[in-house]
This record gives structure tokens, sequence and C-alpha cells, in this order.
């Protein structure tokens, strides 16, 4: 059925609320009570209301998305088979102009009415799991298991669902939404993905990233980790014969020792773990060669660089201690850095957790909003200043970074629903609201 048009002219409330909004951004940072405005007109907006109803008639086919995306592999450093998947998903989906940047991020502009500010919302693609991996989905009363199943195929999917239904009922943002899926957060990608983005883009006002499942935990605080490979070095030689000579693994056990005795600060967590080892030829073999990877993690960059400067130290006394005990100068140490992620923190009173924790509790109903620390593409844009959250992608999951990775899609639709309410606070919501977001001066 054809119906009229309504009036292009805005309303007097509608005006009103404009003022309201615009006269707070106009002083700097939104007021509690332009974002609580701004949240109730977007609530009561026929065409988010009917957005937020075809995302939860969705979940069953995004659901089938998210096994789809689960089974193409996309190990560390090769993940171009899903990246090729997902620019042809977002075309589909009515981005033409979305592609393949040269760190292999795909993104996909959906333009505003205003052309800013410039918001990102992403999901990685690559998973923690090497090349060959069986990645095939097994579904048993009603959990399937897969590797990466629900980190991060389903923010992979939960994307989608969003672009689905902002398109398909005509939402018009006033900021542009940038929609990225991110090489390189896992592992040694050292956040290669996102390095990258805000180096070619210096107009990002603002990043979202879906990562992880639970609605109700808001992720605002950027959990910074340095990693280090140390290899130790010594002469090698036979375990009888050559009895005296120092040994690359004697001297690697005396760090590893040393750095266990470490004590570290709870408030901010603080963590450091020995993760890999390695080195020797043969049991009956003085170690020639020995290494180690070691993740040191903390929610404050002050106590990262303490923590890492006496994990340094202390590898430089164990090479010394066993060139002692064996009166030689022959053991040496290789220190190298292999993973940066900073730190950092967005406050809890900034427009975007507000606007998301708005979001979480209009969507979950849930009595009380967590927010917390953690490691995952934010970090980058937390770092620089940048306003940043984290959000779960919905439904229950666990066993992550495990071959027995498990999901459940239960209520999973809330995820998505989640991702566009606090995309449309953020961005605004043309002739609706003006954006919670501020656009920053270019970087």
């Amino acid at each position: 059925m054809t119906r009229s048009a309504a009036p292009s002219f805005p309303s007097l409330a509608l005006l009103l609320l404009l003022s309201l909004i615009g006269s707070a951004r106009a002083q700097g940072t939104p007021s509690a009570s332009a974002i609580d405005t701004a949240h109730q007109a977007i609530l009561a907006n026929p065409k988010v209301t009917k957005a937020l109803d075809d995302i939860k008639a969705d979940d069953a086919r995004t659901f089938e998305e998210q096994k789809r995306i689960t089974e193409i592999p996309a190990p560390p450093f090769k993940e171009k088979v899903r990246a090729d998947y997902y620019l042809k998903r977002f075309q589909e989906l009515g981005l033409k102009d979305a592609s393949i940047d040269a760190e292999g991020n795909v993104i996909a502009l959906r333009k505003g009415s205003a052309g800013k500010p410039k918001l990102v919302i992403s999901a990685h693609l690559d998973t923690v799991f090497p090349e060959g991996t069986d990645v095939t989905v097994k579904e048993k009363d009603g959990v399937v298991n897969a590797p990466g199943i629900g980190d991060d195929a389903r923010g992979l999917a939960a994307l989608l669902s969003l672009l689905q239904a902002l398109n398909r009922n005509e939402i018009k943002t006033v900021g542009d939404i940038m929609f990225v899926g991110t090489v390189g957060e896992e592992e040694l990608g050292n956040l290669r993905g996102v390095k990258a983005l805000f180096r070619d883009h210096k107009d990002i006002d603002g990043f979202i990233s879906v990562d992880g499942l639970e609605m109700s935990r808001i992720v605002n605080q950027a959990t910074g980790s340095h990693r280090y490979e140390m290899v130790f070095k010594g002469p090698g030689g036979h375990s009888f014969q050559e009895f005296g000579l120092p040994s690359a693994i004697h001297a690697m056990g005396r760090a590893i020792a040393k750095i266990s005795n470490l004590q570290t600060p709870t408030d901010p967590k603080t963590t450091f773990t020995v993760g890999t080892v390695r080195g020797g030829t043969s049991v009956n073999a003085i170690a020639g060669e020995a290494r180690m990877a070691i993740d040191m993690r903390s929610n404050s960059t002050d106590e990262l660089l303490k923590l890492e400067a006496k994990v340094l130290d202390l590898v430089k006394e164990a090479a010394a201690e066993e060139n002692k005990r064996w009166s030689s100068d022959k053991i040496t140490v290789e220190i190298k850095l292999i993973g940066d992620r900073p730190a950092g923190i967005i406050a809890q009173d900034s427009p975007i957790v507000q606007a998301t924790r708005r979001a979480v509790t209009a969507i979950t109903r849930a009595p009380r909003v967590t927010f917390a620390g953690s490691s995952t593409d934010s970090n980058l844009a937390m770092s620089l200043g940048i306003p940043a959250v984290t959000l779960g992608g919905g439904g229950e999951g666990g066993n992550w970074h495990s071959l027995n990775e498990w999901y459940r899609p239960k209520d999973a639709y809330v995820g998505p629903q989640n991702a566009l309410l606090t995309v449309l606070m953020l961005s605004g919501l043309t002739g609706v609201t003006e954006p919670m977001l501020a656009t920053r001066p270019p970087r």
C-alpha cells in the first residue's frame, strides 16, 4: 500500500530537539540530557523500530552467514580468501565502492548527509589458527563447535546484519560510517590492520570494534602488551666430554626462574607469561641455542614499561650468571620486540561510552553495564586519543583460541541491534538527531 509522504518541514518538537542537541555540542561535549534526548528520539523513530525488528527476524540467516565465514580459513597473515568473500558481501549489500587496501583490510564507506563525523565500525578477519586447521562447523544440540566461530566470525556477521538493516530501511545518517574487516588483530599480527587504517585515514573521529560476545560489557580500556623473543646463544658441545661450557638452555632457565618471581600490581592489572620455549639439539648435548617468547600486559602504559624494564634486566642478568658459573663469556642473548599493542582509556563519561551504555541498556534490559579492559583493535584508537569502544556481537560461547571453541546463538540478534543504536547515536539520524560524536581536527 502506498502512503502519502510526510511534510518535508520539521515539527516544532523536532526543532526544539535539534536546538537542544546543537547547543550542547556547540559548548563542547554533549550533556547527559542531550544524549538521553537523542537516544529517546532514535528509539521512537519508525524506521529504527523497523530496522530493529528486521535484525531480529534475520537472526537465523545471520547465523548461517557466521558459519559460512567461519569455514573460510583466515590464518595469521593469510586472510585474503576471507577478505575476498567479505568484500563481495559488502558490494552485494550496496557498498559498491568497497575495496581491499594495501594491508589487506576490507573497507567500505556508507556516506552520510553531512559527511562528518566519520565513525568506523569493524570486526577482524583473522583467527589465531595456523594454515591447515580444520575449520569445519560441527553442530550438536543447539551448539556449534569450530575454531573462530565466535572470535571473530560473529563480529563479521553482525556487521553485515547491521549494514543490511540500514540499507533496507533507507536509514540516513548525518556522519559517514566506514565498515571495516581488519587483518592482523590476533597473535603476532600486532594490530597491523588498524595501524594501517589510522595511518591512511587521518579523518577518523570514532571507532567501534565488534569482538567478543558479552552484551552487558563495554570495553573502554585498552590493555597494552609488549611481546619479546629472547634468543640465548652459546658454544654448545658434548654433555660429557665438554662439560664445563655454559648452556644456552641453562641461561634461559635462569631467566625464566627470575621472571616467575616478579610481583605485579593487581590494579592496574599487569601480567606476564613466558609463553613458548625451545632449544637444544639432543639430550646429551650442551645447548648452543635456546629461545623463549614472553608476553607482558597492563592496563597502564607506565606499569607496562616498568615491567618491561625489569624483565629485560633479568634476562641480561641470567646470561651473565650463566657465564660466571662457568668462568666464561660465551653466552649471549639477543632481545627482539615482536609485538607492541598500546594501552589507553576512554572515560566512562565520554559521549561514545555513554551512548553505548544507553544502547546496551535499551536492547538487553541489563540491570547493570560493566566497563572493562581488553586487548582488541580498539587499542590503537584509544592510544591516539580517538573515542573508541569494543562491543559484543551477541550470543553465547567459550573456549576462545582453542580447537574446541563453541557458540550458541541465544538472543544473538541483540549484538547487531546494539550496534545499530550505538552507531545512530554517534553518527546522528538525519532529520532527527545530531551526532553525539564530535568531529576532530585532522591529525
